[in-house]
């Protein structure tokens, strides 16, 4: 029992720490310096979490399962963006489904393997995310635009959209993103395995 709940609370807490993160592009002068820190955060919440179920059941599939549980509380959490007039266009929900698939692919090509899952899932999942969360990126509207489209008078002076200055200090936010991900990624699926140990 303690260990479903520990499920839940993982699960749940990794939702609260990136209900933002899809709305990189709010953050304006700093949108690509955002992306990287929320690719980076949500790459290690996604695979201590997925990690920790998919060892402690042991069967493939329960990564992706658990991907499929941060995506329907994210998007719950989000819905208060439509709540105040905002379309959906607006609300862009991290991808994480298709990194746990394939740290259950690791999984279960390695024949349940903890070491391996670690290595090379951890991998995966850092280097996947962030290129996931692009392309998912590209085809939503552009939420700065959108935000001017529908301007909330009663938000607070530091919540309100501002023009974009030059922000960025690097020149692919995806492949610094993948590149610290993956080498942190590691490190926290090694942690996910041994939360079963303890």
């Amino acid at each position: 029992c303690t260990h479903y709940l520990f499920i839940v609370v993982v699960a749940v807490n990794s939702t609260l720490l990136t209900i933002n993160a899809g709305d990189y592009i709010s953050y304006t002068d700093w949108a690509w310096t955002s992306y990287t820190v929320f690719s980076i955060s949500q790459t290690l919440m996604l695979v201590v979490g997925a990690t920790y179920y998919l060892t402690f059941t042991g069967v493939p599939g329960t990564a992706t399962y658990y991907a499929l549980i941060m995506t329907v509380y994210t998007w719950v959490a989000k819905g208060a963006w439509f709540a105040l007039g905002y379309p959906y266009d607006f609300i862009v929900t991290p991808v994480w489904l298709p990194s746990a698939m394939l740290l259950d692919l690791a999984y279960w090509a390695t024949k349940k393997n903890k070491r391996s899952l670690i290595l090379f899932g951890g991998v995966l999942v850092g280097m996947s995310l962030p290129l996931f969360n692009m392309v998912n990126l590209i085809t939503v509207a552009d939420p700065l635009e959108t935000a001017f489209k529908y301007p909330r008078p009663t938000l607070p002076p530091y919540m309100t959209p501002i023009e974009p200055q030059v922000g960025k200090f690097y020149n692919s936010p995806v492949a610094l993103g993948a590149g610290a991900g993956s080498v942190l990624s590691v490190t926290f699926a090694a942690l996910g395995c041994k939360l079963n140990t303890w």
